[in-house]
């Protein structure tokens, strides 16, 4: 397993506890984002810069990825792709999208995008909460030891 991040809006505190993860377990992580961003220097982290442009870091992300792999996005199309290619995708906030959510999602961002353009304010999203924090760290340990149990 690989963890790749859609690193440009994933939130600072969630790329830390990805470097821990990475760190512990000596899994490779890449970060992929079109502008320059400090990593920990140790081998298994890596930033891929990609240019910038609409969908290019996920469209690199998809290009790249293998199956049994971990995408951290909050982007829910790209976790559609990831989880058709048959990998794993998790939100920063702990929410694991899987073969049987993924259309769901999919439709409710369809129709949130829909209000959006017609006028109607749907409001940002909240703030990254500790219950938030918490998810996510408690998620990634049970894909990293699953996947650690498989190899």
């Amino acid at each position: 397993m690989q963890i790749w991040v859609d690193a440009d809006a994933c939130p600072g505190v969630i790329k830390n506890i990805l470097f821990k993860a990475s760190e512990r377990t000596g899994l490779a992580l890449t970060l992929v984002a079109n502008h320059p961003m400090r990593i920990p220097p140790m081998r298994q982290i890596k930033l891929l810069q990609v240019p910038s442009g609409f969908d290019v870091a996920d469209n690199e992300i998809v290009r790249r990825l293998d199956a049994g792999d971990l995408v951290i996005t909050n982007d829910i199309p790209l976790a559609a792709e990831v989880i058709a290619k048959g990998g794993h995708a998790l939100s920063p906030r702990g929410e694991l999208f899987t073969s049987e959510t993924i259309g769901e999602r999919l439709n409710m961002r369809d129709f949130l995008d829909t209000m959006r353009a017609s006028g109607f304010e749907t409001g940002g999203p909240a703030a990254l909460s500790q219950a938030d924090r918490q998810g996510f760290a408690n998620h990634l340990d049970r894909l990293l030891t699953r996947s650690t149990r498989n190899d």
